[in-house]
């Protein structure tokens, strides 16, 4: 069976060789343009003068686009139509484009870029969130605020309170594979776009608007990206256009692809924030209540903030029930790259607030965060009266049916030895002086769904031919997640086929339309589901055609082991196929599905925005160096709620993988931006992403054992986004290890590098 069954990646053997082709490996037309954005040097001004006679001299050069050269709409945004492809008149950010460089190579288009003459009349650029909110900078009037119960009342009733704030940084993608895209005319003003994008059916859109074209016109192909995770949602909009538009400008194949510092420069990154927090609580560590205020660095335009805004207030509870909350939102526009999709959509931002202000709490009274955690908990699934009209709820209304935290976190602490390591370190900082070790346990409860309801649908296309094989095409992106592998699982199980049989095609608008952005961690739930169908009503037609044809019309016809059994007679799949060809059986159909029972009302703030939660425990330990905050993590133990796994070996790996990046997150991945507004951490000897050497010399991981109580793709769970918030663990260890310096709150804000844990250490040893 090869449901639940651990397989690796359907192109791991093509990754390790090197014989993976992505986009800027597709072989290119002799007559191809290659082309460069010119980009603006000041975060916020007006173009007053550009001379481009350099450019269009330099070696190589084809010529020059700039916004008055564009057919149609200059627009690159997913929705708000705020992001001009080219700048006009105004800039906004440093790395803004204004014009495009077509040349015969890369280099030269690169080199070329960099000659313009450009004069500005600059303006004070607005970067940091004080400065928006005081020049009231932002992209929504007002706040956006959830609530439920009277947070105020319950706070000011409480015995204990606590306030704080703490900032929360942004983090960049660093993709293996950076941006890039491909377009080649053909005739009849028909245009294919290769693309590394999360969102096939969003550059057919927007490549269609900027040309004036019908969406028929427009074919985008994605085989693979070497890796997206929300950067390839919306930021690969601006290439794929750019492209497109040079190709029918000069009837000629186009190339695009960012370097990696003009990649940094140029791309949006995950949101940063500020929270703010008032929490009233009695004397067990019990919240009575709490009042979130968000602050969102969004950015030059709107492009997907007021959703990522949206989904932090939704998680702002995350494993709590909070009788009594308040959540207000402000997202604020800022003169700098435009923040965008990462993994997690928000939810990071926003759970990590309540999981600061546990931590706060447990340090107030003394008590392990663990138990204050535990106290906070919403029930699980077995202890809860479905019937009760005052059954547990999000703040936003949606009831909590399917929790199993608490169940999970017991095992955990078995599996971990939590109790015991949590005592021996506290002996053992007693007797260290500079080295100071911590141990933290955090939960993961995360929505599974778009916020948008009508993205959560999904089509598939699956052809039979007459000698048994499959070929099958779907809406879903491969970015090294091992969506492809499960989905052709999903297609063996229902045949009954061993998987070399069965083969998925490059996602193609041309084949499969209308197709939502792999993300929201809902590719296999969407897309399985649709193969799923559009596989069965193949069966189904084989299944009437063969019982007839036997004359077994009550039989029960099964599909398994390379045979099709039905009643007592048994073919073997490949006849069965030939017979229902030979009399012409439909053996292609298409798949369908929509998520059902979700609704959401964003201003309300209220309805069923998750069709059902995803959770995890992680725990990791931690050692410190409080002379220097230089730190290194010693041990971690994770548990992940995947469902009933379709893959447990994929799965495992998605778990390791979102853990060290939601590590890196959180304690090495600095953003900083000079007084002007440049990006100075913009290549790999600026920015530390977390490598191999950086994972702990104990590393447990393992998954729950629990089937999806909603009917998803064979009972399984989204694995994409949920892991990465298993990270948290490692931060909360550093904070805990931090509190052995002295008395004091160490108040740690992300990420936690060297420099802020020396100085956390400080304060908790000398105060403010």
């Amino acid at each position: 069976m090869s449901i639940g069954t651990s397989l690796p990646h359907d192109a791991a053997t093509l990754h390790v060789t090197g014989r993976a082709r992505y986009v800027d490996d597709q072989p290119l037309p002799g007559n191809t343009l290659h082309l460069a954005f010119g980009l603006s040097e000041i975060a916020r001004g007006r173009i007053l003068k550009m001379d481009l006679s350099k450019v269009l001299d330099s070696e190589g050069v084809f010529g020059v686009l700039t916004a008055k050269d564009l057919p149609y709409e200059n627009d690159t945004s997913p929705a708000a139509k705020d992001e001009p492809l080219l700048a006009e008149t105004d800039v906004y950010y440093i790395g803004q484009p204004i014009f495009i460089v077509m040349a015969k190579s890369h280099l030269a288009a690169r080199k070329a870029a960099r000659k313009a003459k450009i004069e500005y009349g600059t303006l004070v650029p607005i970067l940091t969130i004080q400065e928006a909110l005081d020049a009231d900078s932002r992209f929504e009037e007002g706040p956006r605020i959830y609530k439920k119960g009277n947070a105020s009342r319950a706070i000011s009733r409480s015995k204990c309170k606590l306030s704080g704030s703490f900032m929360i940084g942004g983090q960049e993608h660093f993709y293996l594979e950076g941006q890039a895209a491909l377009a080649i005319p053909s005739e009849d003003d028909e245009i294919t776009v290769h693309s590394s994008t999360q969102h096939p059916s969003e550059i057919q859109h927007k490549v269609a608007d900027a040309l004036g074209f019908g969406m028929h016109q427009v074919r985008v192909e994605v085989r693979r990206m070497g890796g997206g995770f929300g950067g390839k949602e919306s930021q690969a909009n601006g290439l794929a256009i750019a492209c497109a538009v040079a190709a029918i400008a000069t009837d000629r194949p186009c190339k695009m692809r960012y370097d990696r510092d003009d990649d940094f420069i140029i791309t949006g990154k995950r949101h940063e924030f500020k929270i703010d927090y008032e929490v009233g609580f009695d004397q067990t560590g019990k919240i009575n209540g709490l009042s979130f205020f968000h602050y969102v660095r969004c950015g030059w335009s709107q492009d997907l903030s007021l959703p990522v805004a949206d989904r932090a207030m939704l998680h702002a509870d995350n494993a709590y029930n909070l009788s009594h909350c308040r959540i207000e939102s402000h997202r604020l526009r800022t003169n700098m790259q435009s923040a965008t999709a990462f993994r997690g959509f928000g939810g990071p931002q926003g759970m990590l607030g309540i999981e600061r202000v546990i931590d706060h709490i447990a340090h107030d009274l003394g008590l392990d965060s663990l138990l204050v955690r535990q106290r906070n908990y919403y029930k699980d699934a077995k202890d809860i009266n479905l019937k009760d009209k005052d059954m547990q709820t999000t703040p936003y209304g949606m009831k909590v049916k399917d929790f199993v935290l608490n169940a999970m976190t017991d095992e955990i602490v078995k599996t971990s030895d939590y109790h015991n390591r949590r005592k021996e370190i506290e002996d053992w900082n007693i007797n260290s002086s500079v080295l100071k070790r911590g141990i933290a346990l955090t939960p993961v409860k995360f929505g599974i769904s778009f916020t948008l309801t009508h993205l959560n649908q999904a089509g598939a296309l699956v052809h039979l031919y007459q000698d048994g094989t499959v070929r099958l095409n779907h809406g879903g992106t491969e970015m090294g997640q091992g969506l492809f592998q499960k989905v052709a699982q999903i297609a063996a199980k229902s045949f009954g086929l061993e998987l070399s049989l069965i083969k998925i095609t490059a996602t193609d608008t041309g084949k499969v339309p209308n197709t939502s952005a792999t993300a929201a961690s809902s590719g296999t739930d969407l897309n399985g589901m649709a193969v799923k169908l559009a596989c069965h009503e193949i069966c189904d037609r084989i299944s009437q055609f063969l019982a007839e044809y036997y004359q077994e019309k009550t039989a029960i016809v099964r599909f398994y082991g390379g045979s099709v059994h039905i009643g007592k007679h048994e073919i073997t799949f490949q006849n069965a196929v030939q017979l229902c060809y030979q009399n012409r059986i439909s053996l292609s159909a298409t798949g369908f599905y929509k998520t059902p029972d979700i609704f959401w009302d964003r201003i309300k703030g209220d309805g069923r925005p998750f069709f059902y939660f995803a959770q995890g425990v992680s725990v990791s330990e931690v050692v410190i160096d409080t002379l220097t905050g230089e730190n290194r993590l010693l041990r971690t133990d994770l548990l992940h709620d995947a469902g009933a796994s379709l893959n447990p070996a994929i799965d495992i790996g998605q778990v390791e993988g979102g853990y060290a990046q939601g590590v890196g997150w959180l304690t090495t991945e600095e953003l900083v931006w000079s007084d002007a507004g440049k990006l100075m951490t913009h290549a790999p000897s600026t920015y530390k992403i977390p490598v191999a050497s950086d994972r702990p010399a104990i590393f447990n991981v393992s998954l729950w054992k629990n089937e999806n109580a909603e009917e998803t793709i064979y009972r399984s769970k989204a694995i994409g986004e949920p892991p990465f918030m298993l990270g948290f663990s490692a931060f909360f260890a550093l904070s805990h290890a931090a509190t052995f310096s002295g008395e004091n709150y160490p108040d740690l804000s992300t990420p936690a590098t060297h420099e802020r844990l020396f100085w956390a250490c400080e304060r908790v040893e000398h105060g403010d």
